[in-house]
């Protein structure tokens, strides 16, 4: 038996904790909320969520103050960050999305379009009894579905002949949803740091890959690099 999903809620303002709480908890999550960044490092340094969604501007401690803290924890190393926030410049997404959290979710935002966002943070982890994560092996949006033990992706009915470094490249941008990775990030993990690789080598299998599954599912962030929407 799966244990749940653990979500922490920081915002200081308490009609989006009853907001965030009430559509959440229908859903199944074991939620836990905290008003300030102090409150919440004091709840996971014994409570270790899977998820947490927060503000970005709070009082005493924003929430990019409060996103380095949580990626210096060791014990939090396997928790995902979300802003939940009003601001939405790119500027501030960038900023956001460098102090180490896996995705930017503007307000406001219908209750079903939320709960579709969250599953699909934490669509690519599964609990197992002992309550660690481990990476799934099929992940499905939408028409288009990926195999990582088969090495296969399908969109539709039809099955796509995906080279192999397209395909390690489509599975790292699906790893989180919505996150963006920047170049170098990209060609470290997929090309690895002793081989060297063109400029434009990077675009090339994006557009190849565009071509393949469609253009809808891959954007670009001018300038820092490529994210997986769904």
């Amino acid at each position: 038996m799966k244990k749940e999903i653990k979500i922490l809620l920081v915002d200081d303002e308490p009609d989006i904790l009853e907001f965030l709480s009430y559509n959440l908890t229908k859903e199944g999550y074991n939620l836990r909320t905290a008003k300030s960044g102090k409150k919440a490092l004091k709840i996971v340094s014994s409570w270790v969520p899977e998820l947490i969604i927060m503000d970005l501007m709070m009082p005493e401690m924003d929430g990019i103050e409060l996103c380095g803290l949580i990626r210096e924890d060791a014990t939090l190393d396997k928790t995902l960050v979300v802003f939940l926030t009003a601001r939405g410049e790119s500027f501030t997404e960038i900023t956001a999305l460098d102090s180490g959290a896996d995705d930017y979710i503007t307000k406001p935002i219908k209750p079903n379009l939320l709960k579709s966002k969250i599953k699909a943070i934490l669509r690519r982890h599964i609990t197992t009894q002992s309550g660690e994560l481990e990476e799934q092996a099929l992940l499905t949006f939408g028409d288009l579905i990926i195999d990582r033990d088969e090495f296969k992706v399908t969109v539709g009915d039809k099955d796509m002949n995906l080279a192999k470094k397209e395909f390690e490249l489509l599975t790292l941008l699906t790893s989180k949803p919505g996150k963006v990775f920047k170049r170098e990030e990209i060609l470290r993990k997929v090309w690895g740091k002793d081989v060297i690789v063109g400029d434009r080598t990077i675009d090339v299998h994006i557009r190849k890959l565009r071509e393949k599954i469609g253009k809808s599912y891959i954007k670009t962030l001018k300038g820092v690099g490529y994210k997986f929407k769904y």
